[in-house]
């Protein structure tokens, strides 16, 4: 999951812009995107273009419901499962047992529709709310279902108070950056993708490019768009360089070749084994990519 593309659920048009994007994965919204006179609508527009036009795409497609605190979530289970959603986007998840509470409802649900029991996968939101944020350890081994681990600005800003996320510089301000970085290592604790949040400016593709590639070298393997434009240049971002692969695939054929030691050396230089982690990392995620060494 290098680009995941938000798209509200109650637009056609623009729904059929997003599958068309080149997306990773399309998160059909139901939940900010959508106003909540309008949260029925859309449940009904989103599972039948789901249905008629998954096999016109390349993408994964999860859908974002509405958060367990909103008495919504069941409906939204109820009508888009039947039309199978490769995963469930779950925001404001306070803790691992949030994850668990939807994984149980999508149990009974896939067994309703006659689906295999686990097949959907679940991204929560982990930072929207201030115990979120506090609770980023515990969803290491809470469901199979879990796919990573993401995180929001927008909602803890207006959770904490915060008049803004980012200060005149543009960076994120220390709280913020403190939730990214809980994202971070919340996900590295799950062994499941950790994918950054939305780039707002949706036409300062400069900026998103500069963010893009901050987080890619911080660990992060993914990042989520609101705009069709942004998703090359995530891709781009996101996607192993051919040097790289082939530098991650000369570690690993040298650990290999020496029967998997604590230390290689290639060229000079030494590498131990956190370097072959993280080749080997890196080149899991080029073969998601479709490249290979």
């Amino acid at each position: 999951m290098r680009s995941l593309l938000f798209v509200p659920g109650d637009s056609e048009r623009k729904l059929e812009k997003g599958f068309g994007a080149g997306a990773d994965v399309v998160i059909v919204d139901l939940e900010d995107s959508v106003a909540a006179a309008n949260k029925v609508a859309a449940r009904a527009t989103a599972a039948d273009f789901i249905s008629s036009q998954r096999r016109q795409t390349g993408s994964a497609i999860y859908v974002r419901v509405n958060d367990l605190s909103t008495g919504l979530t069941d409906a939204d289970l109820a009508v888009l499962v039947p039309v199978k959603p490769d995963g469930i986007m779950l925001p404001k998840s306070n803790s691992g047992q949030d994850v668990q509470q939807l994984a149980a409802k999508l149990r009974v649900h896939e067994a309703e529709n006659g689906l295999q029991d686990g097949g959907i996968r679940v991204l929560p939101i982990i930072t929207e709310t201030a115990a979120g944020v506090l609770a980023a350890a515990s969803y290491a081994g809470t469901s199979a279902r879990l796919a990573g681990l993401t995180w929001g600005a927008e909602d803890l800003s207006a959770a904490i108070g915060a008049r803004s996320a980012r200060g005149g510089n543009g960076r994120y301000t220390d709280v913020f950056r403190l939730a990214r970085t809980m994202t971070i290592l919340g996900a590295a604790a799950a062994e499941v993708a950790a994918i950054d949040t939305v780039f707002p400016d949706f036409r300062d593709m400069a900026g998103l490019e500069a963010e893009c590639r901050e987080a890619e070298r911080d660990g992060f393997t993914g990042k989520m768009a609101i705009h069709p434009a942004q998703v090359p240049v995530i891709n781009a971002a996101f996607t192993p360089s051919a040097e790289a692969v082939e530098r991650s695939q000369a570690i690993v054929d040298a650990f290999a070749a020496a029967g998997n030691p604590g230390v290689v050396g290639i060229d000079g230089k030494m590498y131990d084994r956190p370097h072959l982690r993280l080749a080997e990392r890196l080149l899991a995620r080029a073969r998601a990519a479709g490249i290979s060494a």
